[in-house]
């Protein structure tokens, strides 16, 4: 950790410019970032006035971009469901965003995973009327007090409003006006609570943080992450999608199997690469230094994990 630490404080400036741009953020001059500031207080604090992008993908759904994490938002006359929540103080500016697709109300919202910028919304979405689904795992690391060391943060347990009320362990089917939604667990990968969320009529499927377009991927191995659950993950997405199928990313663009065969592909090379350095009894540093992402920088590394952070959380992981 020590040597992961060095890293990130000396590219500090570097992650913050590029967390703001993976989460789709304006690029302000008084978002200046403190030396001793988790990037979680920096990425909350441009949430809060983040414009809240809107695309219309296909039939009844839409999505919102800027407030964290993709929110998917299937629309019906009777109401809204949505996919995560973005970041909790963009509740403004993402009501505008909802309001512009229908004045419908939000009555279900689905978790793809804890994390802030995914559930952070989860408070306000429940007043509205919301009711919450999601994995177990979600509800049990929501109740916490977890400390994420390689994003130099402690979450706070969520207060009794941001907790979901319905959970499932492995699978859970939910009809909205006639529309079948299908959720699924993942094996551990992004964390221990990732679940994937597949909408047949459009054939659209949301799943989150196992795929960031065109960026490398966080691995939270403090909820039970897991590097060889992200490339099973990576697999299983290819394996449930065809050449027409939508696929909404936890971070990054709108992608389709292209783009999941070509992260897949992406994850296997690097790991092998990483893998067999580590084997040669290389500690971190020597691995860093051997560059072993180099050639793939310049597609996945500007953003919040770059080369080197990425070499560092796959390390860890094998």
């Amino acid at each position: 950790m020590s040597n992961y630490r060095n890293v990130s404080i000396n590219r500090r400036e570097f992650l913050y410019l590029g967390a703001l741009a993976a989460s789709g953020f304006l690029m302000k001059p008084e978002l200046a970032i403190s030396q001793n500031e988790s990037l979680v207080v920096t990425l909350t604090r441009a949430a809060s006035t983040a414009k809240i992008n809107v695309t219309n993908l296909r039939g009844n759904i839409s999505v919102l971009e800027g407030s964290g994490g993709n929110v998917a938002v299937l629309n019906k006359e009777g109401g809204k469901l949505m996919v995560d929540a973005g970041i909790g103080v963009s509740r403004k500016n993402m009501l505008v965003a909802l309001d512009s697709i229908s004045t419908a109300p939000i009555e279900y919202l689905i978790n793809s995973h804890w994390h802030f910028d995914h559930s952070g919304g989860n408070e306000w979405v429940q007043k509205e009327g919301a009711i919450i689904i999601a994995h177990e795992n979600t509800k049990k690391h929501l109740m916490e007090t977890i400390r994420v060391d390689d994003l130099d943060y402690t979450f706070s347990p969520a207060p009794a409003e941001a907790l979901p009320s319905i959970v499932f362990k492995e699978k859970h089917k939910h009809d909205f006006y006639g529309e079948q939604i299908e959720i699924e667990k993942y094996v551990p990968a992004h964390t221990d609570s990732d679940v994937s969320i597949y909408f047949p009529e459009s054939d659209i499927l949301h799943v989150a943080d196992t795929f960031c377009n065109n960026y490398y991927p966080f691995v939270d191995y403090t909820t039970g992450g897991s590097i060889y659950g992200m490339i099973d993950a990576a697999k299983r997405n290819i394996d449930r999608t065809t050449s027409e199928t939508i696929v909404i990313p936890g971070h990054g663009s709108i992608g389709s199997k292209v783009e999941l065969v070509q992260f897949h592909e992406m994850l296997v090379v690097l790991c092998e690469r990483i893998g067999k350095l580590k084997k040669q009894g290389k500690t971190l540093k020597e691995v860093m230094d051997a560059k072993p992402t180099a050639s793939h920088d310049q597609k996945w590394g500007a953003s919040l994990v770059d080369g080197n952070t990425f070499t560092y959380l796959v390390y860890k992981g094998l």
